[in-house]
């Protein structure tokens, strides 16, 4: 969970195509969306998201179909956990880090604190229950 998924703005720009879809989408079935866009980088685009775990693919006739493998919120959260993962392993103190998150959760929405204080706890008594 802790490894870091990097993903650029055309890989992003692919997978919300894709979330709006409810079975899987050929090179064809996509670039429709991306007129600008050649056929092949479009398909070395899904490719790589491939490679990188992100989506399914299935054979579809001659051509692949491509499915994400996880919702938009479970991929950002993937995301953000690398991050920030990689973040604490970096900094010398991490109470500096955990601060900025607090303060920045806090900025975004003063009730977002009680949810985060409310995940602390859940993952406190979900380790405790490991250690058993």
């Amino acid at each position: 969970m802790g490894e870091r998924l990097e993903l650029g703005p055309l890989e992003l720009k692919v997978l919300a195509v894709l979330w709006e879809q409810k079975r899987p989408r050929t090179v064809r079935h996509v670039q429709p969306s991306f007129p600008q866009l050649a056929y092949t980088t479009l398909m070395t685009t899904l490719d790589r998201l491939y490679r990188k775990g992100v989506l399914r693919r299935f054979r579809l006739g001659r051509a692949f179909g491509y499915m994400p493998r996880c919702s938009r919120d479970e991929l950002f959260g993937r995301m953000v956990c690398g991050q920030v993962t990689e973040l604490l392993a970096a900094c010398g103190d991490s109470t500096i880090l955990l601060s900025t998150l607090v303060e920045a959760v806090g900025l975004a929405d003063a009730q977002l604190l009680d949810e985060l204080e409310s995940l602390v706890r859940a993952e406190r008594a979900r380790l405790k229950e490991d250690e058993v």
